[in-house]
């Protein structure tokens, strides 16, 4: 029975392989034969893979000259002489880099000067004298900082304004000598007026606030020299600390002719007392656009009412009665930065100096993205950072930022260099005062050639020894990039800077295409440009190459 079951399916099985081919035959004459298409992509391939070649490379025009954008894909670099058209779609490298088969991909946007803009066109005949500071302030400017030989375009746009006793905005690119322009008059001011008799408690006649403890540091290192070469007194009150140290501080004696303070440490001050803002003659808020954030803008309306602000340069002639002439001064203003200003002052009342390269990309700082796996930026740090230092022993270079979004991010990275054997310094928010203090000006001296950071060290901090910044961590606004990226190329550094960024998420992606975008089409980033020029009227303009 088995036997005849077996062999039965094995008649079957001519027929069923048969059964098919009988289909495809043709019955008549006038029967068309079926026809089975094959798409052309798969029938080239299929030749080409018979013909093991591999499929031609398309040519790519390569025009002379140097390069704005350079690319890992060449038919993606733009040359420097090239100028998309208004309508014309631009070719963005990162357009891609959203899916997960961009990664190792880059870009990079060229240095097309070699000069920060803060020193094009000016005039070699320019000096301080023909500003109108008095010849003790130049002398004193001359002992402190014998390098500082001409004014920059920011310095010689600010000061003669301030002289006449203007409020100012200054909104000018970073590291383009805001702090000498705005502390150069503030001294001279103080020289012209009479001090009045000391109250019970100290009462400055100056006043910088600044966003950050490391700022106040920097701040007080630019004006003690000239103040004691003019017989000024200079303080600093940083944050911090609690309320003994805050009245040890101020308790010295004599007292302050400039204090240069954060809001939260002054704050305490003044609900405890222990300080008056009644004979203020200048009032500076510097990075004024972070101190109006929310996270500072409730103690700065503290201390702006306790302050008393003049309404214009007549109220400024009564020595006497004293009020503060106002000077706000920033690298970037995001959208909204005029609304909170006109809470400060009567916007008419205020000089607008902005600068043409604001809120731009740097002309003079090569700037390369890298998309990355986030398993794959510790292996490319560690191995920039090596390239580094055989670089540095070899011969002279400049040091190395490196930011984090965090300051837990910023004590992991360390950890992971300590067993790389690469030393470094860290700076971040969580640490205590007491182990802050210092250690950026360590690093500025070259007690480390590397500086693991957050934010905190992107603010107006002066780097004219960096020569690399790498964003480890792709910074979360534009603001935040531009501001980190000027830590590099500063007037006064002798090294060419270069920015290095690790983008990851696709919210990186989002902002690195605007930076694109911006680079290309040579114009402002986006959401930036409209918010000092729309509400604030200008009578100022500072005209950079």
């Amino acid at each position: 029975m088995g036997l005849a079951l077996h062999l039965r399916l094995l008649s079957l099985v001519p027929r069923l392989l048969l059964a098919p081919r009988r289909d495809l035959t043709v019955r008549g004459p006038d029967e068309p034969l079926p026809v089975v298409r094959i798409p052309r992509a798969l029938q080239r391939r299929q030749e080409q893979r018979q013909s093991g070649q591999r499929s031609p490379l398309r040519p790519v025009l390569v025009r002379p000259g140097p390069l704005l954008i350079s690319a890992r894909r060449p038919e993606l670099n733009q040359p420097a002489r090239q100028t998309l058209g208004r309508w014309q779609a631009a070719p963005l490298v990162s357009r891609g880099w959203k899916h997960r088969r961009a990664r190792q991909d880059y870009f990079s946007i060229e240095r097309a000067q070699h000069e920060a803009p803060a020193l094009r066109n000016l005039s070699s005949k320019g000096s301080f004298a023909d500003l109108g500071l008095e010849p003790r302030v130049l002398s004193a400017l001359e002992e402190a900082a014998p390098e500082v030989v001409r004014p920059t375009t920011v310095q010689s746009s600010t000061i003669p304004p301030l002289l006449r006793g203007r409020h100012i905005l200054c909104a000018a690119e970073t590291g383009s000598g805001k702090t000498l322009g705005y502390m150069l008059p503030l001294l001279q001011r103080l020289l012209g007026q009479p001090s009045l008799d000391a109250s019970r408690i100290p009462a400055p006649r100056a006043l910088v606030l600044v966003p950050s403890r490391e700022l106040a540091e920097q701040v007080r290192a630019v004006a003690r020299p000239l103040g004691s070469s003019l017989g000024l007194r200079v303080q600093e009150l940083g944050g911090g600390h609690g309320m003994s140290r805050i009245r040890l501080q101020l308790s010295k004696h004599p007292p302050a002719d400039v204090l240069v303070a954060t809001p939260g440490a002054l704050w305490k001050a003044l609900k405890g007392q222990l300080i008056s803002l009644a004979h203020l003659s200048f009032l500076v808020l510097d990075e004024v656009d972070t101190l109006l954030d929310e996270s500072f803008l409730e103690l700065v309306d503290y201390i702006l009412e306790k302050s008393h602000i003049a309404e214009g340069p007549a109220d400024l002639k009564d020595p006497f009665n004293p009020k503060a002439q106002l000077v706000l001064v920033g690298a970037t203003f995001p959208d909204g930065v005029g609304q909170l200003l006109s809470k400060v002052a009567s916007l008419d009342s205020l000089t607008t100096i902005t600068s043409s390269k604001l809120h731009c990309i740097m002309p003079h700082v090569k700037q390369t993205f890298m998309r990355l796996r986030g398993a794959e930026k510790v292996t490319e740090l560690v191995q920039i950072l090596k390239q580094h230092d055989r670089a540095h022993r070899t011969g002279s270079t400049g040091t190395v930022l490196v930011f984090c979004n965090s300051s837990s991010t910023v004590n992991w990275l360390g950890y992971i260099l300590d067993d790389h054997k690469i030393q470094h310094l860290r700076l971040q928010g969580q640490m205590p005062a007491s182990m802050r203090a210092g250690i950026f000006q360590s690093f500025q001296k070259g007690s480390r050639d590397i500086l693991l950071c957050t934010d905190i060290a992107s603010r107006g901090l002066d780097s004219t020894q960096v020569e690399l910044v790498i964003n480890y961590d792709f910074p979360l606004t534009l603001q935040d990039y531009i501001h980190r990226a000027g830590r590099v190329g500063r007037v006064g550094s002798e090294v060419p800077g270069t920015v290095i960024s690790f983008v990851t998420h696709p919210w990186d992606v989002s902002l690195v295409q605007k930076i694109e975008l911006a680079a290309r089409r040579r114009r402002s980033l986006p959401g930036l440009a409209s918010s000092v020029s729309e509400p604030l009227h200008q009578e100022t303009l500072l005209q950079q190459a």
